[in-house]
């Protein structure tokens, strides 16, 4: 669950990380991202308001992997939801060896 500790216009809050479970600040992580809003695909698949509101809460090493290991093209085509988004190999694996490491652990 998290807190209404919010920073940088709601895209931090405190939180349990949706990949690693870690429970620290996590960021708003757009499953949907932002530059493909406005794709023509986008908008026959899923409803104006679910583009904009389709995120997953991440920590910051969690979410820096996502797109270290993603386009936004293949967010938007195949990892548009947070079940599909843990199923890739390397971001699984990452999440699972995170999931024990200290708050703040720069990586």
């Amino acid at each position: 669950m998290l807190e209404d500790n919010q920073h940088d216009e709601g895209q931090q809050q405190t939180g349990c990380c949706e990949l690693c479970h870690r429970q620290m600040i996590v960021t708003k992580h757009h499953l949907i991202p932002r530059t493909r809003h406005k794709n023509k695909r986008n908008k026959r698949l899923f409803d104006r308001n679910e583009v904009k509101h389709r995120v997953a809460w991440l920590c910051r090493p969690c979410h820096n992997h996502v797109h270290n290991m993603l386009s936004n093209k293949q967010l938007e085509l195949e990892y548009n939801t947070l079940e599909s988004l843990a199923t890739h190999p390397d971001i699984a694996k990452f999440a699972q060896w995170i999931s024990n490491k200290p708050t703040g652990l720069k990586v």
